[in-house]
C-alpha cells in the first residue's frame, strides 16, 4: 500500500519513505510507528496501542517512545512546533491528522510519489481546471514565486532568480511559517499564473511575487504579498536602488522584504483567527489571535493574551509558538507591573526553556529567555540569549529590537542604538514600533542624553499609551532634562494607572543591570516626585 500526504509518499511494501523525490532514511521502528498512525488515523492512538503494535508489548521508557515520535515527525518534515500532521492530545495519545490519499504500490523501478511531487504537471492541469487541490497546512504557508525580469536583459535573470531564492532562505528562518521549496515554486517561472491556481497546486494560503526592472544604472524591485485564497493584497513595496555591488543590493532587498513580511503575515493571520469561532480554533489560530493583543501593549490585552496562550499550551503542550510567546508575555507583563513579578518570571522562564528544548533554532524562545535573564539581572546570559535570537534570524526586526533593549539596560548605548536602527530599517511600519522607540529611550537615558530619551519615550507613549514602561521613562527623562514641572504633572497621570509605583517598586522591577545605572534612573524619578 502507498500512502500520499503533504509532500511525502510512504510505501509499505518497499518500506520506503520519500519526501518529494528524495528517499528518507527511517529506522524500522519509526517506519512502523508511522504506518500504524496513518492506518489508524480515524482515532487517537494511545501509548498502550503503540507499545502493543510497534514494540509488541515490550517495556519501553517514556523517553524512548518520545524520541521515536520525534523521529517520525522529523522524517516527514513535521517538527514538534508545527504538528500539522502528527498531533499530540494531552493525556490521551497522538493522532495522524494529515490528509492522506491511498493507492497501490507502483510497478516501476522508482516509486511515483503522486501528483504533489510533479508540480509542473499539476500546474499545467490547473490552467485547464483539472489540477487537484492540496490541503493547507495547520500554520501559515507561503510560496515565493520567481521574480519576473522586466528588463529583457538575460544577465538580469540571475539577479531576479537570486532575489527569489534568497527570500525563500530568509523566510525559512521564521519557524512558524511553512515555506514551499524552490523547486516547486520555480515551476511557475515565466508563466502568467493566477495566484488561486498556485494555492490549489502548492497548498499555500499566501504568495509572494515581484519583479525586477533595470534602466541604466538604476534598479527597481517590486514585491507583493497576496492572499492566494481571496486574491487580496496584504502588502506591497517598491525599492529603487543604484546598481553597484549586485550582491550587496540583493542582500539588502531580500532582508528588507523578508523582515516586512513577518509582521504583515502575523497581522493577517490574527484577523483571520478573530473571524473564527473560539470553539473552532487550532493551535496556530489560538496563537495568532493572542498576537493581536500582544501588539497593543496594555494590561487588559496582555491578560487576554496570556489566558489564551495558557489554554493553547494546555491543549497543545509541544506547540512551540504558544510556549515561546507565552514565556515572553509573562516576563514582559511582570516588567510592566501587570502581573505578580515572581509568578511572571518563574513561569515565563519555564516556558522559554521548554520552547528551546522543543526547537533550539526558534528565535522567540531565546528572546523570552533573554528577557527573563534581563529581569533577574543576569547580564551575560541576557545578552547571549538575545544575540542568539538575532543570529538565528538576522531579518527579524523583533530580535534586533529586544537586543537593543537588553544592551540599553546594560549601558551599551551605542550598540543598542545600532540594533534599534536595524530593527526600524528592516520593518519601518512595524506594529511593535513603540518597543523599538522605547529601546532608544533607555539607551539615551543610560548615556545621559536626557532630551533625546524624553523625545523617544514621548513618541513611544503616543503610539501605545498603555505602554507603562515608556511612561515611567518619560517622567525620569523630562525631570533630568530640566523640565521638572512637566515631569511632575505627568507622574500624577502615571500614578493613576500604576498606583503601586514607588522608589522601592522601581528598585525591584526596573531591570537596569548595574547599581550606577539604577541610581541614575532613580535620580530622575525622585526629581519627578516619586517617593
Amino acid at each position: 500500500m502507498r500512502y500520499l500526504f503533504a509532500d511525502c509518499a510512504l510505501d509499505t511494501d518497499r518500506r520506503e519513505l520519500r519526501r518529494g523525490s528524495a528517499l528518507v532514511a527511517v529506522e524500522p521502528q519509526v517506519f512502523d510507528l508511522l504506518v500504524h498512525l496513518i492506518r489508524h488515523r480515524d482515532h487517537v492512538v494511545s501509548k498502550n496501542d503503540l507499545l502493543a503494535s510497534v514494540w509488541h508489548g515490550r517495556v519501553v521508557s517514556e523517553s524512548a517512545l518520545f524520541n521515536r515520535i520525534n523521529a517520525a515527525r522529523s522524517a516527514i518534515g513535521d517538527t514538534g512546533e508545527r504538528q500539522g500532521l502528527i498531533k499530540t492530545l494531552p493525556r490521551k495519545g497522538i493522532r495522524f491528522v494529515g490528509v492522506v490519499r491511498e493507492g497501490e504500490t507502483t510497478t516501476v523501478g522508482a516509486m511515483d510519489p503522486g501528483p504533489a511531487a510533479h508540480p509542473a504537471r499539476t500546474a499545467d492541469a490547473a490552467a485547464h481546471g483539472e489540477g487537484p487541490t492540496l490541503p493547507l497546512p495547520d500554520r501559515p504557508s507561503i510560496a515565493v514565486l520567481p521574480f519576473a525580469n522586466m528588463s529583457g536583459d538575460p544577465d538580469q535573470e540571475y539577479f531576479a532568480d537570486g532575489i527569489s531564492e534568497d527570500l525563500i532562505t530568509g523566510l525559512s528562518r521564521i519557524r512558524w511559517l511553512f515555506i514551499i521549496a524552490r523547486n516547486s515554486a520555480f515551476v511557475y517561472k515565466g508563466r502568467a499564473v493566477d495566484v488561486r491556481h498556485v494555492s490549489r497546486e502548492l497548498g499555500v494560503r499566501y504568495v509572494l511575487k515581484g519583479s525586477v526592472r533595470r534602466a541604466g544604472k538604476q534598479l527597481r524591485i517590486s514585491a507583493q504579498l497576496v492572499d492566494a485564497m481571496t486574491g487580496g493584497h496584504h502588502w506591497a513595496e517598491r525599492y529603487d536602488r543604484d546598481l553597484g555591488d549586485i550582491f550587496a543590493v540583493q542582500d539588502e532587498i531580500t532582508r528588507s522584504v523578508a523582515a516586512a513580511i513577518e509582521p504583515r503575515l502575523l497581522a493577517a493571520e490574527g484577523v483571520r483567527a478573530l473571524a473564527r469561532s473560539a470553539d473552532d480554533l487550532g493551535a496556530w489560530e489560538m496563537v495568532a489571535r493572542a498576537q493581536t493583543h500582544v501588539w497593543r501593549l496594555t494590561r487588559q490585552d496582555y491578560e487576554t493574551a496570556i489566558a489564551a496562550l495558557e489554554r493553547a499550551v494546555e491543549a497543545y503542550p509541544d506547540y512551540l509558538p504558544a510556549r515561546s510567546l507565552l514565556g515572553f508575555c509573562l516576563v514582559f507583563a511582570a516588567h510592566m507591573g501587570w502581573i505578580d513579578r515572581d509568578r511572571g518570571l518563574r513561569d515565563g522562564r519555564g516556558h522559554a526553556i521548554c520552547a528551546i528544548a522543543l526547537d533550539d533554532s526558534d528565535p522567540w524562545g531565546h528572546i523570552a529567555l533573554g528577557y527573563s535573564a534581563l529581569m533577574e539581572r543576569r547580564t551575560e546570559e541576557l545578552i547571549a540569549a538575545l544575540r542568539r535570537a538575532v543570529k538565528l534570524n538576522p531579518n527579524s526586526a523583533a530580535a534586533h529590537s529586544h537586543l537593543c533593549r537588553g544592551l540599553a539596560f546594560a549601558g551599551h548605548d551605542r550598540e543598542a542604538i545600532e540594533h534599534g536602527e536595524e530593527a526600524i530599517r528592516l520593518s519601518p511600519l512595524d506594529p511593535e514600533m513603540a518597543l523599538f522607540l522605547g529601546g532608544f529611550a533607555v539607551a539615551h537615558y543610560a548615556a545621559g542624553r536626557y532630551a533625546e530619551a524624553a523625545h523617544y519615550a514621548t513618541e513611544a507613549a503616543q503610539l501605545r499609551p498603555g505602554f507603562q514602561g515608556v511612561q515611567r521613562m518619560r517622567c525620569a527623562s523630562l525631570a533630568q532634562a530640566g523640565r521638572v514641572d512637566e515631569a511632575r504633572a505627568f507622574l500624577q497621570i502615571v500614578l493613576r494607572e500604576q498606583p503601586q509605583l514607588s522608589i522601592d517598586w522601581v528598585k525591584a522591577n526596573v531591570p537596569y543591570q548595574t547599581p550606577q545605572l539604577m541610581e541614575r534612573y532613580l535620580e530622575g524619578m525622585r526629581k519627578a516626585g516619586l517617593r
